[in-house]
């Protein structure tokens, strides 16, 4: 550092000026440059990787209709089952059930906020149109997805108490999971639908979660029987 003090020192004043510009130009440059994102383009099967331009902006990819049908769907689903767990407290002690409603009614809930987002970032509505529902009905009065407990059990499930009660949410709610397994299959069954990543992790997620909740559930309303 000395050493460069010296030379510079014995530089005449415009050439100093000159050296101290370009030396700034090259310190800014270099930074601008360092902060730029490098895009890279994976090429396919033996051909070379891209470089992008730094400005390159991602493209959502077309989804399939099955797909905006599936969360507009799922997304009427999971709000009953928060409906559900929202009876809990006021319905019963059992502690374990208790525990089982909240994990289930801020899964779901997350979920729906992220189904929401998906719909709204491609331009979706985040309802289905009556005309989409026509065909829903099971003979309950009411359009209802697979699983979806009808305005009777409903009812049902809002007058009962204690063990009663524990009993006919256990089976409710497994009915409900059940319904959501039967939605994913239909999609994944449904030609070009859950090509999109975020659709396909999700349908996978919600796969084995309730998979995973039904065991549970069923364990639960065993030992009250």
């Amino acid at each position: 550092m000395p050493v460069q003090l010296i030379q510079t020192r014995s530089l005449p004043f415009a050439a100093l000026r000159l050296f101290l510009a370009l030396a700034f130009t090259i310190f800014v440059s270099a930074s601008v440059f360092a902060q730029q994102p490098i895009i890279v383009q994976p090429g396919a099967p033996g051909q070379p990787t891209k470089v992008l331009p730094s400005t390159t902006s991602a493209v959502l990819l077309p989804v399939s209709a099955k797909d905006i049908e599936f969360m507009q769907g799922m997304i009427m689903h999971h709000a009953q089952a928060v409906d559900m767990t929202a009876l809990i407290d006021a319905r019963t002690d059992n502690k374990e059930l208790r525990l089982l409603g909240a994990r289930i009614s801020q899964s779901q809930s997350d979920e729906i906020n992220f189904m929401r987002r998906w719909l709204v970032a491609r331009g979706q509505p985040t309802e289905m149109e009556m005309e989409e529902m026509v065909g829903m009905d099971h003979g309950s009065g009411s359009h209802l997805m697979p699983g979806m407990l009808s305005r009777k059990q409903m009812a049902e499930l809002r007058r009962a108490k204690g063990r009663d009660f524990d009993k006919l949410f256990l089976a409710g709610m497994i009915q409900h999971h059940e319904g959501a397994l039967v939605m994913v299959k239909q999609l994944f069954d449904a030609a070009g639908a859950a090509q999109d990543t975020e659709v396909y992790g999700f349908t996978t997620d919600v796969d084995t979660g309730q998979r995973a909740e039904i065991r549970i559930m069923q364990i639960m309303l065993e030992q009250i029987k």
